[in-house]
């Protein structure tokens, strides 16, 4: 008799091959677009008709967690940002990967920072190789019945062995015999090696990560973590020493950047040799490192206290919110530094996310405070979470490749001109900008634009399905509808090949 086992994982399999059928046919075409939101919503109503037919009960994360995969697959259709595609891909893995921990019954709003790093290794150590052992393993091949359909399968399979050969010599015979009859066997056989392997790695490849990712969340259980040491604590003796020491060289650093910011350019030339757009470009990096450092030191000198007296602990909640307070004036320094050299230099991808991750740390370091140096740090990694799925957000609604043309547009051009070939760089959101944009500009900047437009989005070629996202199509339909009068500027020689 089947069990439900083995049910479950043939099932399992059986999606897991559909599966790579859908990545095969879909993926394998970019930039990515619908495709990617018809896997994700394929990939999302499996688990749940698995859900309902087993009777599985998840963990209560499931429902918002199912969402928010679909709306990271939608994110796909709006936007076309390489780097913020990106974003969305690293926070789909991470919802999905936190999806399986779901699926297993665990309850995600409770868990530590570490708890989210144990659910994305165990889900992408489960998901690459789950699909070997579901079929070498979870699947009983001596509960399958052997009557019925699935011996008749079998049967025709075994007939399809054995004819093989006979078909291969009488073939031969007949295309000897006749050169008619040999020209259509050729013609019926010709196919592309290259393809026929290139469609059967994609096949396995995505059916194998399907299948893995589905094994992991019905049949696995989730791996915890080993319990803490209880003589893990250092005592505030040390860790103490320590933040102060750092406290003391924040502020050594605080009021120097004081004196540079209320100094201004010139004491900045004088005293470093650097221009001021310069003395900026070099410190911002390094302070968003700096402050990247900062959290994992502080939730790591919160384990080793935790278990002290409350005094102590009360030392180390000053300790560290005198650090806090002083890295916020740093931040606040790095983001002025940011403005300085986007006024000099313009707005660039890198200097737009890199801006958007210093804003995340504000407020992972915000939340920080108030739930973990207010004894509630239980609430503290579900909330930067959350947190990181709201920048997310804010940079789809900014609309980052039109928010940098926008930003560079309005800079004087007499400081410094507006960089075209940079612009051609970006996505389709950009574009719209730059149409309007186009009778401000240089005749030679007029021309480069247009032909970079031409080249890039050609009216006369037709876009793929698969690939459809709603800021690509409407670029290429006001390409189209502009280019007549984009082919008449004054520059037939840089457009005529377009």
């Amino acid at each position: 008799m089947i069990t439900n086992r083995t049910r479950l994982a043939v099932e399992i399999a059986a999606l897991g091959g559909a599966a790579g059928l859908a990545g095969d046919a879909l993926l394998r075409v970019m930039p990515w677009g619908l495709n990617v939101f018809v896997c994700v919503t394929a990939l999302v109503a499996a688990a749940a008709l698995l859900v309902r037919r087993y009777r599985v009960t998840p963990g209560p994360d499931a429902p918002w967690l199912a969402i928010t995969a679909v709306l990271l697959g939608a994110a796909f259709l709006r936007r076309d940002a390489k780097v913020l595609a990106t974003f969305d891909a690293v926070a789909l893995l991470v919802t999905l990967s936190l999806g399986a921990a779901s699926l297993q019954g665990e309850r995600i709003a409770g868990w530590r920072a570490l708890d989210y790093l144990r659910a994305g290794v165990t889900a992408a150590a489960g998901s690459i190789a789950g699909g070997i052992v579901l079929v070498t393993h979870d699947v009983r091949w001596s509960e399958l019945p052997h009557e019925g359909r699935l011996r008749h399968v079998r049967a025709a399979a075994l007939g399809v062995l054995l004819a093989a050969p006979l078909l291969a010599v009488f073939a031969g015979l007949f295309a000897s015999a006749d050169q008619v009859f040999g020209n259509v066997l050729a013609n019926v056989l010709r196919f592309d090696a290259g393809a026929v392997v290139s469609h059967t790695f994609f096949i396995c490849a995505w059916a194998a990560l399907a299948a893995g990712y589905l094994r992991w969340s019905f049949l696995n259980r989730p791996l915890a973590l080993p319990a803490t040491a209880t003589n893990a604590a250092l005592g505030i003796i040390p860790v103490g020493t320590a933040l102060g020491l750092l406290n003391v060289l924040f502020l050594l650093f605080v009021v120097v950047q004081l004196r540079y910011f209320f100094g201004g350019s010139g004491l900045v030339e004088e005293t470093t040799g650097l221009t001021y757009a310069e003395y900026t470009r070099r410190g911002f990096f390094e302070l968003v490192t700096a402050s990247g450092l900062v959290l994992p030191l502080l939730l790591g000198a919160d384990h080793l206290v935790r278990r002290e007296a409350p005094a102590h602990i009360a030392v180390f909640r000053r300790l560290a919110g005198l650090l806090l307070v002083l890295l916020a004036v740093i931040m606040t320094s790095a983001l002025q530094r940011m403005r300085l050299y986007v006024d000099a230099f313009g707005m660039s991808e890198i200097r737009l996310y890199a801006t958007a991750f210093m804003i995340y740390l504000l407020g992972v370091f915000a939340w920080f405070g108030w739930t973990v140096l207010r004894s509630r740090r239980q609430q503290f990694a579900f909330g930067a979470l959350m947190h990181g799925f709201a920048v997310l957000t804010g940079l789809h609604v900014l609309n980052p490749d039109a928010f940098i043309v926008r930003t560079n547009l309005n800079r004087p051009a007499a400081e410094r001109p507006f960089d075209t070939k940079y612009a051609l760089t970006l996505g389709a959101d950009a574009v719209p900008l730059l149409l309007q944009a186009l009778p401000r500009f240089p005749v030679a900047d007029r021309c480069a634009v247009a032909a970079g437009l031409l080249r890039r989005w050609n009216p006369s070629e037709r876009a793929d399905w698969r690939t459809w996202n709603w800021s690509r199509s409407r670029t290429r339909r006001l390409v189209h509808d502009s280019a007549p009068a984009l082919r008449a500027l004054p520059c037939k020689a840089s457009l005529e090949k377009e």
